[in-house]
């Protein structure tokens, strides 16, 4: 599957964006997704993930209550909704994909299908 995620941009802190990943191929909806975002001299971290199903969802501790990631299986399309952007928010984030079971879905090595980042910088 190739992803293609886009939707960020720049942003006040305190606002909100949605990102979206869109993914080719017609056995969407059988992939668990992800998102992870790499902040500017930091490592890539996680930030949500949810099951091929969309009947389970996970969440960083910095985002949980802020963020949410949801699933459209029609439309191809992970979307991750961005409330009360902080400046620490600023990062490119990644969407990811993998058909196989996920058994650490916070775990990046879980994911064998990866977008090409899109970049969301929060001002204070």
């Amino acid at each position: 599957v190739q992803l293609q995620a886009y939707g960020g941009g720049l942003v006040q802190a305190g606002g909100s964006l949605r990102l979206s990943c869109e993914a080719s191929g017609r056995t969407f909806r059988s992939y668990n997704m992800a998102w992870f975002r790499q902040a500017p001299g930091k490592e890539r971290a996680f930030v949500a993930a949810i099951r091929w199903s969309g009947g389970n969802t996970y969440y960083s501790a910095s985002v949980k209550g802020r963020f949410s990631i949801s699933k459209d299986n029609a439309e191809n399309t992970v979307y991750l909704q961005m409330n009360n952007l902080k400046p620490e928010d600023t990062a490119v984030y990644y969407c990811a994909a993998d058909d196989r079971p996920v058994l650490r879905p916070r775990e990046e090595t879980e994911y064998r299908n990866w977008g090409q980042g899109t970049l969301v910088t929060v001002s204070s």
